[in-house]
C-alpha cells in the first residue's frame, strides 16, 4: 500500500483542515487536524480515523496504527510537538 492510498482512504471519508501520514510499509503514523473533533471525545476522534483504514488493516495491508487528533486551535499549538 502506498502512502498516497492511505491519505486518500481517509479523505475520501473526513473532511480535514490538515493530514500527515507517514508509512514505513507496515506501521502507518496519522496526525489529523479539522474542528469537528471538538465536539467528539478521544475515543470517537480515533475511531472516525480508522475507520477509514479498517478494510486496509483487515487485509494486512498497514499493520500498525497511530492516530493523532486535533482541532486548529490545539493543532496550531501542539503542532511543533507532533510532527
Amino acid at each position: 500500500m502506498e502512502l498516497s492510498e492511505i491519505e486518500q482512504l481517509i479523505k475520501d471519508v473526513l473532511t480535514l483542515d490538515e493530514l500527515h501520514v507517514t508509512f514505513d510499509g507496515s506501521q502507518c503514523k496519522v496526525v489529523a487536524v479539522a474542528d469537528m473533533f471538538g465536539d467528539m471525545s478521544r475515543v470517537k476522534r480515533q475511531q472516525a480515523v480508522y475507520a477509514p483504514l479498517a478494510n486496509a488493516i483487515s487485509e494486512n495491508k498497514i499493520h500498525a496504527v497511530t492516530i493523532k487528533t486535533f482541532t486548529k486551535e490545539q493543532w496550531q499549538r501542539d503542532k511543533l510537538f507532533n510532527l
